[in-house]
């Protein structure tokens, strides 16, 4: 499976690329963007199996991304890592269409939970 990892850190990048291979999921396809509008254009173009973003990028936001996919009939597996968490980004993820919400800092066990169901 491809997995897509967005965030404007590439040590943040670096950190879940790490945490996926710690928890067992070392063996897909991972790609990055550094930005919002990178991790639209890379969905379009990689077609992902998985997206895990961040909620705050530049040039557009996690949960633009996600709804500009949803609004063009993109229905990949979306969900947020992210060290903001509020009751609102949390309904506003779910409304759009997110598949997880997983908060800063993360384990590979929070990881192997929320990803064992999707990437099997």
């Amino acid at each position: 499976m491809k997995i897509l990892i967005a965030d404007d850190s590439r040590v943040m990048r670096q950190i879940v690329t790490r945490t996926l291979r710690q928890a067992g999921f070392g063996d897909h396809d991972l790609v990055e963007a550094a930005d919002g509008q990178q991790a639209f254009d890379n969905t379009v173009a990689e077609k992902p199996d998985l997206v895990i973003s961040d909620w705050n990028m530049p040039e557009m936001t996690g949960i633009e991304v996600l709804r500009k996919l949803r609004a063009a009939g993109n229905d990949v597996k979306f969900g947020f890592v992210t060290s903001e968490c509020t009751a609102e980004m949390q309904q506003a993820a779910e409304a759009a269409g997110s598949a997880f919400f997983i908060v800063k800092p993360f384990t590979a066990e929070r990881f192997d939970e929320v990803f064992s169901p999707i990437l099997g």
